[in-house]
């Protein structure tokens, strides 16, 4: 007995098979919808997975420059400081070897030697197409060659590595920076002595992690939520199959394995569909920019092992999602072959979403990555999981009020079966709860104000002040930049403003001829460091000065480069364009995720619009054999899709916008809600466009109201 038991069950793969292509072209069509939604779900989660290794990746490459002190012997001396050219970002490595054995910096060839320079690519093309003296004249000495891909964020990335030696200024003591703890490359490093390159993470590179992380959340529950629907796709054909087959003597293990092997199967293909897409994808994504710049191939192709996992995974996943639904075949097949009308859902699915809203405020904006993906996580499956229930009371409210044929059959569908119902606009209203919750967090530029960018600033030596700032005039001039000098603050250092546009040469060195020792600037006033000269140059007579040309703003950081060594020239707009880069990231981030999700939703849409019709098909084919006209049976499909949607979709946009109240960055505003209006527009565009690719199905399903060989 156990033996042609355990035969029976060697064949099942095999019986799955041949009932499947035993069904007919429909039931090949229904296979074909479920390979295209898991080639789909595959190929994103690829892409989330992926995205999450690309900044772990950027992270390890840029830890380099945030060195940490040597514990043991020193080996070498780093400092790292920010330039900027053109409005965007220089990061300048100073090194000097303190022992022959060295270790060779990431992505260079060698340990540079005292004058050699070595620029990135993407830097050594900038100063070679600007001139001189607005860029290359600052990394003058011998060339080193070119730093490679392995000491770079991106490949946009602006970088240049200076050898030194040993005793050069700019490696003595704190003349790296101005004192300040910074937690990386961003705002300077003091000079180190160092035993290797490991370094750590940047704050800055941890911050992405963090985003990259909670992002991931708001695009792969819905895709997981997508692939469990995909293995419920014509899910009332094949019970009706496995009941026919549970009642002529098949047992509940033999249904379950055949049920796991043919959603595999089918699912099987899809993930390899899904993962060469991905593969073919990968040039077009390393264009979208993040954190400054694109993204290198390598960054996002996650590796072999997870190229391997995710489509081995989700079949595994496919199939328990189709097993986990066969309780009714199981237990009942009976029942399930008279196509009864399965119980209604409990109020505890709605009780699962009040509890996980009401965790919500207890949050707050310094809560962890972690604990704000939980949070997003668990409101994403609770969403999910009262749909359902919403749905059917949905389509008992539907039938009470309606008015006419068609509200009367959909909202009859709704209730018979509100599984299927929400399987379809599932994917928009989750797309709604993104939307939702980006609302109050899509910051604008104008959160930072419009910083100064006509006076560059220095911080030096209050004992050198005056001598420095003579030594400025000088250069500026010899260079051409028209610009006024001026010592501001007090204290051990001060900071010299040079205020482009204003002043001429001989005038400046009139006005500060004296200046050495001076405490603060006749006309700037006391204040802070760079801040108190910082904002609204005022030029001779009391008019506003012409605001400069990046030309002339890049030659006086040129001219004034090296003048302290280790210090760069910098304005109050320079430190404001990381915070910028980061709303222009945030942007970024949430188009990205926002199409990942209508992705999803379309997809969803149109695949289960199809497979609800071919679950049905019988049924429209007997109503319009009986008289119903076409017409009226397309009117309650559309209903049965956009009366859900409506309600579902604003209740799941009020969740998100819930979930985002205790990390408010800003209150509405236009962008947010041109964000939100557009998903709007977006899901009903889809949900609709997807009945319509449906109609042609419907249509055939009526023409032969014959029983189909399933």
């Amino acid at each position: 007995m156990a033996g042609r038991t355990l035969g029976a069950l060697r064949t099942l793969p095999g019986l799955s098979w041949r009932l499947l292509r035993g069904g007919g072209r429909r039931s090949m069509l229904g296979a074909a919808l479920t390979a295209v939604a898991v080639a789909v779900s595959t190929a994103l989660l690829l892409f989330a997975v992926s995205v999450n290794l690309a900044f772990q990746g950027r992270s390890d490459r840029e830890a380099w420059r945030n060195p940490v002190p040597a514990r043991g012997e020193a080996v070498a001396v780093q400092a790292v400081r920010t330039d900027h050219v053109r409005e965007e970002r220089i990061t300048v490595v100073e090194l000097a070897a303190l022992t022959p054995d060295a270790p060779v910096p990431p992505g260079l060839e060698r340990f540079p030697a005292p004058g050699e320079v070595w620029l990135s690519p993407a830097l050594a093309e900038l100063a070679h197409r600007l001139p001189d003296d607005q860029l290359a004249a600052r990394f003058a000495g011998k060339g080193g060659g070119t730093v490679g891909d392995e000491g770079l964020v991106h490949p946009g990335e602006l970088v240049a590595v200076r050898g030194w030696a040993p005793d050069a200024a700019v490696l003595a003591g704190r003349d790296g920076r101005d004192g300040r703890e910074t937690d990386g490359p961003r705002e300077g490093v003091a000079p180190t002595r160092i035993s290797d390159f490991t370094g750590k993470p940047s704050f800055d590179a941890q911050g992405y992690q963090a985003l990259a992380l909670i992002a991931t959340v708001l695009m792969v529950v819905p895709l997981l939520v997508f692939g469990g629907a995909a293995a419920r796709l014509t899910v009332a054909r094949r019970d009706q199959r496995l009941a026919a087959l549970r009642l002529v003597g098949a047992t509940g293990g033999q249904v379950v394995a055949m049920t796991a092997a043919e959603a595999m199967i089918t699912a099987s293909a899809g993930a390899v569909a899904g993962a060469l897409l991905y593969g073919l994808l990968i040039p077009l994504l390393t264009r979208i920019e993040i954190g400054g710049g694109p993204w290198f191939a390598a960054d996002l192709w996650p590796g072999l092992p997870y190229a391997l996992a995710v489509p081995a995974t989700v079949p595994l996943l496919v199939g328990l999602s189709a097993v986990a639904g066969l309780r009714r075949v199981v237990v009942s097949p009976l029942g399930v072959a008279r196509r009864e009308t399965p119980p209604a859902m409990r109020f505890v699915r709605v009780v699962a979403l009040l509890a996980v809203l009401a965790a919500v405020p207890a949050l707050s904006a310094g809560a962890g990555a972690g604990v704000i993906a939980g949070v997003l996580g668990l409101a994403f499956l609770a969403i999910n999981l009262a749909g359902p229930w919403v749905v059917g009371v949905i389509g008992r409210v539907t039938v009470r009020l309606a008015r006419g044929p068609a509200r009367l059959l959909a909202g009859r569908r709704l209730v018979d079966d509100p599984r299927a119902a929400w399987r379809t606009v599932s994917g928009v209203a989750l797309t709604g709860f993104v939307a939702g919750f980006m609302l109050l967090l899509s910051p604008t530029s104008d959160l930072l104000g419009e910083a100064d960018s006509t006076r560059l600033r220095i911080t030096v030596p209050a004992e050198r002040a005056g001598e420095l700032a003579g030594e400025a005039r000088e250069r500026l001039a010899a260079a051409g930049v028209r610009a006024r000098t001026e010592v501001a603050g007090e204290g051990r250092e001060r900071t010299l403003v040079v205020a482009l546009g204003t002043g001429t040469a001989a005038g400046d060195a009139r006005e500060a001829g004296d200046a050495e020792g001076a405490g603060s600037a006749r006309e700037a006033g006391g204040g802070e460091g760079a801040g108190s000269a910082g904002d609204g140059a005022r030029a001779d007579g009391g008019t506003a000065p012409a605001r400069p040309d990046a030309a002339q703003a890049d030659r006086a950081r040129t001219a004034l480069d090296g003048l302290v060594p280790g210090r760069s020239a910098t304005s109050a707009a320079d430190e404001d364009r990381f915070g910028l880069t980061l709303i222009e990231d945030i942007g970024t981030g949430t188009v990205v995720v926002l199409t990942v999700s209508f992705l999803v939703a379309t997809v969803s849409a149109g695949i289960t619009a199809v497979s609800s019709v071919l679950d049905r098909r019988q049924t429209y084919a007997l109503l319009h054999l009986a008289g119903t006209p076409l017409r009226l049976l397309d009117r309650a499909r559309r209903a049965e899709t956009l009366i859900p949607l409506t309600v579902m979709g604003g209740g799941s946009i009020a969740v998100g916008v819930f979930c985002a109240l205790p990390f408010a960055i800003t209150g509405v505003n236009a962008r947010g809600l041109a964000i939100l209006l557009a998903c709007v527009v977006l899901g009903f565009a889809g949900v609709i466009g997807a009945g319509a690719a449906s109609a042609p199905v419907l249509r055939s399903v009526t023409e032969n109201p014959a029983p189909c060989p399933d």
